[in-house]
């Protein structure tokens, strides 16, 4: 595994740092790193597809499950659903944003 130049620096700087159970990053920024991560692995290639997903037993959102069944192809179950949900923008600008349905990240982040 390739090893970035600071990584070694970095890593004795997080030996040294003592978190607590109050240090929890704010929901709005846990959207915005997943929304980001995703973004990234899509950057890399196709998403796992929702059929895929469901089958191994992944949590999916109503909106999810609504494209899961929608007569379309794999390809396009494979689109990252969120990039185009309300819950994300909500997410990603409101600390508390008024969702709760099951299986959404988003919702999951206001949670912790």
């Amino acid at each position: 595994m390739p090893s970035f130049p600071d990584e070694e620096f970095f890593l004795q700087i997080a030996d040294q740092v003592e978190l607590s159970d109050s240090t929890l990053a704010p929901a709005r920024l846990k959207a915005k790193l997943y929304s980001a991560l995703v973004e990234r692995q899509r950057e890399t290639g196709p998403l796992m597809s929702l059929t895929e997903c469901h089958d191994r037993g992944g949590r999916l959102c109503v909106f999810e499950h609504l494209v899961r069944i929608a007569p379309v192809g794999e390809m396009m179950k494979s689109l990252n659903i969120c990039r185009v949900c309300h819950a994300r923008v909500l997410a990603e600008n409101m600390e508390n944003p008024p969702m709760y349905w099951n299986g959404c990240p988003y919702v999951e982040f206001k949670k912790s």
